[in-house]
């Protein structure tokens, strides 16, 4: 293996604190990060995609992406598919070789092993983690009426050497290629050799912020205001617009300001009416009925009228932005022209008066839109008061410390996670997390339990997220067995209930909530404490009767009291 394919491997387990596996393993770690970083615009669990050994079928690393989020459970797929009353697929299958070589049996074992995958009565011996994505993909297939259309199929076969277009190989891939179409499941099918340089290129790409150029000829320029570097307001055709939504794959991109309130989905009336008026003929008259979108971004370099912009989110035209990228392949989106507001600031308070000033199109209580946008930086700054061992990052965009190498990735919580852990610790609810996490919101919010209540301290989140943090990290060193990641949310509940037996939880608005997570804290910044509890929690789940292997026990609410009422024994 080169020096620098063995640093960038060094790199990657410091920034995740991984522990090596050996050299095989480490690389295998390095590609499945790298190769779906540059297909997902989230920061995701590396574990989520690995394939462990022994009947891994020829397959090192799958991810399914649907709708743009990276799916773990069939739960999701039923949120995704509520909300928006549609499928859009795209299949990522990776096999990653220390060879400096690409051998042909290698090969064609990894494309046999994608085949089997998708057959209905598969030969090849399967691992856990193999039946878990084969059983979800299943899922994904009993609702095909509902796909936009076929999914799309990527594979990548990776290792140290060289592609050189070889005509033996290429044989290989053109066989297996056409075995994979004659199955018909797939609307497009794309092969990818990646060589050490590659791999190395599409690395540093994961590291760095996201930009585009786009043409911006109709626009005027915002005189100067306070706070703001540079500013215009114009059109842009539909093309020109793909570029700030989507990538050079057709990804859409997060760039998302207000991810916690995320796309509401083509069910709704707004939402409904703008699709109606893009798939119309009359589809040029979008851009007077729309009040556009507002981009936001730390700096804009304007070329003529070539504007590269960098650092950038889109903070109101959320709704909007989908609709359109949903469109994108429409008879008549060719005539479409998207308002635009383009501002570059590094001010957060600027950002913030932009944020709330501007989000009307779809209706949600201003208060509501508060809480997820100060509520989110206060948060961000809350996490960042703390230093060395107690420090973790709160990542209220997402990938927005992939270029930071000072930060460790491990010690990343992203907006689902702190979601969830603080629903499963604090509110007693590990059997809603199930869900896609705007779902989980939507729940907890209509039932009364809010979450990222404008009045809230920050305490219980940062607890909740410590908490999910350390017990994440015993299963990284294999402290405690991996198999019980399936309730991990269930022991974050039961961590508090054992360590605050007989004191009652004050209100989340409460000064008393503070010392309340002290005694938590104390607890989890102890390794042998946390250890010891952790193992306590999973005592209880294991005589309680609980079977983690039942996945509605996962879901039962009357499967949570039991451990509730355990825990209190």
């Amino acid at each position: 293996m080169d020096r620098i394919t063995e640093s960038l491997i060094k790199e990657l387990l410091t920034n995740l604190e991984l522990t090596t596996e050996g050299e095989s393993k480490d690389f295998e770690k390095l590609v499945n990060y790298t190769i779906v970083s540059t297909e997902y615009n989230k920061t995701f669990d590396i574990d989520t995609v690995t394939i462990g050994e022994g009947g891994d079928t020829g397959i090192d690393g799958i991810a399914m992406i649907v709708n743009g989020q990276l799916i773990e459970s069939t739960d999701e797929i039923d949120d995704l598919l509520d909300k928006n009353n549609f499928l859009e697929i795209e299949y990522i299958f990776i096999q990653s070789k220390t060879s400096s070589s690409f051998d042909s049996g290698d090969m064609n074992t990894f494309f046999f092993g994608v085949q089997d995958f998708f057959s209905v009565k598969p030969r090849l011996v399967r691992n856990e983690d193999v039946k878990r994505i084969a059983e979800i993909s299943n899922f994904l297939f009993q609702k095909a009426p509902k796909f936009r259309e076929n999914p799309s199929l990527k594979l990548f076969y990776v290792t140290t050497g060289k592609w050189v277009d070889d005509v033996n190989l290429k044989a290989v891939v053109d066989n297996s290629l056409s075995s994979l179409e004659q199955t018909n499941l797939f609307e497009n099918i794309k092969f990818s050799p990646f060589g050490a340089r590659e791999l190395a290129t599409a690395y540093r790409k994961t590291k760095e912020s996201v930009s585009t150029t786009i043409t911006f000829n109709n626009r005027v320029t915002i005189p100067k205001i306070s706070g703001v570097s540079q500013a215009y307001i114009g059109l842009i055709p539909f093309s020109e617009f793909l570029k700030i939504v989507a990538d050079e794959s057709d990804v859409l991109r997060n760039v998302f300001e207000d991810n916690v309130r995320d796309f509401q989905g083509d069910n709704n009336d707004v939402n409904g009416g703008i699709a109606s008026t893009l798939t119309s003929a009359d589809s040029e008259i979008f851009s007077v009925l729309n009040n556009g979108v507002t981009i936001v971004a730390s700096s804009i370099s304007p070329t003529g009228d070539q504007f590269t912009i960098t650092d950038y989110q889109i903070v109101n035209g959320c709704q909007t932005s989908n609709v359109l990228y949903n469109n994108r392949k429409g008879d008549f989106i060719g005539k479409v022209s998207v308002p635009i507001k383009l501002i570059a600031t590094t001010d957060d308070e600027v950002k913030t008066r932009i944020t709330l000033a501007t989000n009307n199109q779809t209706p949600i209580k201003k208060e509501q839109l508060a809480s997820l946008t100060q509520f989110q930086r206060s948060l961000e700054q809350y996490y960042n008061s703390f230093n060395g061992e107690h420090k973790i990052y709160y990542e209220r965009r997402a990938k927005q410390y992939n270029s930071d190498n000072s930060v460790i990735k491990s010690r990343i919580i992203t907006v689902p996670f702190q979601i969830k852990s603080f629903a499963a610790m604090f509110l007693d609810e590990p059997h809603n997390v199930t869900s896609f996490f705007g779902t989980i919101v939507r729940k907890l919010n209509e039932g009364k339990a809010t979450i990222f209540g404008a009045d809230h301290i920050f305490s219980p989140y940062y607890t909740s997220a410590y908490c999910y943090f350390k017990l994440e990290s015993f299963f990284r060193k294999g402290v405690i067995d991996s198999s019980f990641k399936k309730v991990r949310f269930h022991i974050l509940m039961l961590f508090r209930l054992i360590n605050t037996k007989g004191i009652e939880m004050p209100p989340f608005n409460s000064k008393k909530m503070e010392k309340y997570c002290d005694i938590l804290l104390k607890v989890i910044y102890d390794d042998d404490k946390a250890l010891k509890t952790f193992q306590n929690c999973i005592d209880i789940i294991e005589n309680s009767g609980f079977d983690k292997s039942d996945k509605q026990n996962l879901k039962l609410v009357p499967k949570t009291k039991i451990l509730i009422d355990s825990a209190n024994k």
